[in-house]
């Protein structure tokens, strides 16, 4: 079936959305409010996965910050534009459903810019699986998305408890204005529970 992201575009979309961000770059918009949100959680040189990396935006801001990023993504024309971007940045073409990544777990995972939204219908829970199975036990998980989707944040919080994440905050915004029900984005933070490692 594929995900909404393979269904709902074309290659010339990806190529619209990267002109977009050039364009509001080049203006001199904001562009790393994700990134400082998600530097404040963590010890400098984490290890991050930057999950629906998209051009690798987030990821590549999270570097400069001094931490230690693999991108994934599985639009290969922004796989293409991440990596002629940013060559710092371990880059995967990847399907988050499938996600097996080698190496030590991440300090933490971030999914922003409606990743989880995009995502193949049904398969929601499966990539949060894979997620926290890429996370280190009490590891940190950050998403962003539209309330407005078919992937309601209720379903969210009931999809990351059934694979060991527990909900510890939720904003309406990146810059922390506080959640309310009627909010039209959510920005979670989740962790990995302690206990999940087995030991």
């Amino acid at each position: 079936m594929g995900t909404r992201w393979q269904t709902e575009r074309s290659a010339d979309d990806s190529r619209a959305y990267i002109e977009r961000f050039a364009g509001l770059e080049e203006s001199g918009v904001d562009l790393h409010g994700e990134a400082r949100f998600v530097d404040v959680l963590l010890a400098r040189g984490s290890r991050v996965l930057d999950a629906g990396c998209g051009t690798g935006r987030v990821g590549a801001e999270l570097a400069r910050r001094g931490h230690r990023v693999t991108a994934v993504d599985l639009d290969p024309v922004l796989i293409d534009e991440a990596r002629r971007r940013h060559p710092e940045l371990t880059v995967h073409l990847t399907d988050l459903a499938t996600l097996d990544l080698p190496g030590e777990p991440f300090d933490a995972v971030v999914a922003a810019g409606n990743v989880m939204v995009f995502l193949e219908p049904g398969s929601e829970r499966t990539v949060l699986a894979a997620i926290a199975a890429h996370l280190r036990p009490g590891g940190v998980f950050v998403a962003g998305f539209t309330t407005g989707s078919v992937y309601r944040p209720e379903q969210f919080a009931a999809d990351l408890a059934a694979v060991g994440m527990v909900l510890e905050q939720r904003f309406a915004t990146w810059d922390l204005r506080p959640w309310h029900d009627a909010a039209d984005w959510l920005v979670a933070v989740a962790r990995r529970a302690a206990d999940e490692a087995g030991a």
